[in-house]
């Protein structure tokens, strides 16, 4: 496990997002929204967590008020509106949105469960502790 993964366990998720370029600052050097976050001492990550959580319209209003911020980069000045827009939509979805979409809306449909090996294995774990418990009891 990498020191990213650790300080970032989440970061995957918002890679598109985070490593996206959005212009050059006036030293010619080009700058990702991980970097202009961090330029105004925000936790990219966290930030971007935030934002994925937000609506989507709000998720852009709150990325051009940061891209207003940066006055060293003449790109975001011109566009921060609509660079935001684009941005946002590579945002991953709330957990939320997902479930709710997952349910369908047709009389047959259920939602697709899925669980994580950790579950998996805390499930086996007590059904065996109870099928023991069970046996030496009866």
């Amino acid at each position: 496990m990498s020191a990213s993964d650790v300080l970032h366990p989440d970061g995957s998720d918002y890679d598109a997002f985070l490593f996206a370029e959005v212009g050059e600052d006036r030293t010619g050097s080009a700058v990702t929204v991980l970097s202009a976050l961090a330029r105004l001492d925000l936790e990219p990550w966290t930030e971007a967590r935030e934002l994925s959580r937000l609506g989507p319209k709000d998720a852009q209003v709150r990325l051009t008020m940061h891209f207003l911020a940066i006055t060293d980069i003449p790109a975001l000045a011109l566009a921060s509106e609509s660079r935001a827009v684009k941005l946002v939509s590579l945002l991953p979805r709330p957990a939320s949105l997902r479930v709710s979409k997952s349910l369908g809306t047709g009389t047959n449909s259920f939602p697709k469960l899925s669980m994580s090996w950790t579950m998996i294995a805390f499930v086996g774990i007590v059904l065996l502790t109870w099928f023991f418990y069970l046996a030496q009891t009866g």
